[in-house]
């Protein structure tokens, strides 16, 4: 999450739930559907060790997350929504059995979820080597060593499980969000998109993920960030800019660069312009990979 993590993502399987209570004053199970495991607050407070501050890997516009451990050992993420959702429990349960419902290798997997009281929390895979934005533009120690081949295969990923979103989800999902820190790792660098669907449940009077506002800056498509246009091409905008994150090794959002200080975007356009070239020849304004990543690299100018 580059400031937010979304849903992390790894390779645990969804049980159903036998024990445990689920804390509310209806009995929410039964109305989760087949896919949702429901757990409890305790449940999750004991796997996270009560929310310790050590255990947050995350935090995003829709609220912090944590790693968590069941008590059958397997590994999670929790996300605690910060904000309070529009919707009652049987309502809110019938929106997760959804989000559930759209199964794709390059889409995170939610297991389950949480809701007692005000609290509402969402269970996921989790994903042994965190975001693309950690691995990729985050500190030293947190990078991981990305070669061509490995930034292919995650832009290719990615890029399948937005298609499958836009063309083939029921419904058809359009995510808002598309960044690194929403791009999440497993164990064997697959890249998991997390937090698709998760706007539904909010009132659009929440600013931070309204529909006139909801996503990143430096990732926003123009007609969406001034007009509140919201297709599937901002999606597309937005994954245009991951690309060029991923060639760069250079932040969207928090870089700049030139005496205009234009940010990554901006001094793309500007030196494919100034340069005269037809095409995205990368190479010719030097974007590339920092050496970090024991690639050739030459910094912006």
């Amino acid at each position: 999450m580059g400031g937010s993590v979304g849903c992390l993502g790894g390779g645990s399987k969804s049980k159903q739930h036998q024990n445990g209570q689920a804390g509310a004053a209806t009995s929410p199970r039964s109305g989760a559907g087949n896919n949702v495991r429901v757990f409890s607050l305790n449940e999750l407070k004991t796997a996270t060790r009560n929310f310790h501050m050590l255990n947050c890997i995350g935090r995003g516009g829709f609220g912090a997350v944590y790693k968590g451990n069941l008590k059958d050992g397997t590994q999670v993420a929790i996300k605690k929504l910060s904000a309070e959702s529009k919707q009652g429990i049987s309502e809110f349960l019938t929106e997760i059995n959804v989000i559930s419902n759209v199964r794709h290798p390059n889409l995170i997997k939610l297991l389950g979820c949480c809701v007692e009281g005000n609290n509402r929390l969402l269970v996921y895979e989790y994903a042994e080597n965190n975001s693309l934005a950690n691995a990729l533009l985050g500190p030293k120690n947190k990078c991981i060593p990305l070669d061509w081949q490995k930034r292919a295969a995650i832009c290719v990923g990615t890029a399948s499980g937005l298609a499958f979103l836009h063309e083939e989800a029921q419904p058809r999902i359009v995510h808002r969000d598309i960044k690194a820190s929403n791009i999440l790792l497993d164990k064997k660098l697959l890249p998991k998109i997390g937090d698709f669907g998760l706007a539904k449940l909010f009132p659009d009077t929440i600013t931070h993920i309204s529909t006139r506002v909801a996503g990143t800056m430096g990732y926003l498509a123009p007609e969406y960030a001034l007009l509140g246009q919201l297709t599937k091409k901002a999606d597309i905008y937005s994954f245009g800019v991951l690309l060029l994150e991923v060639i760069s090794g250079q932040s969207s959002s928090m870089s700049t660069w030139g005496p205009d200080m234009q940010v990554l975007v901006e001094w793309v356009k500007f030196s494919l312009v100034s340069h005269k070239c037809e095409t995205a020849n990368i190479t010719a304004f030097g974007i590339l990979p920092s050496t970090r990543y024991g690639l050739k690299y030459h910094r912006f100018t």
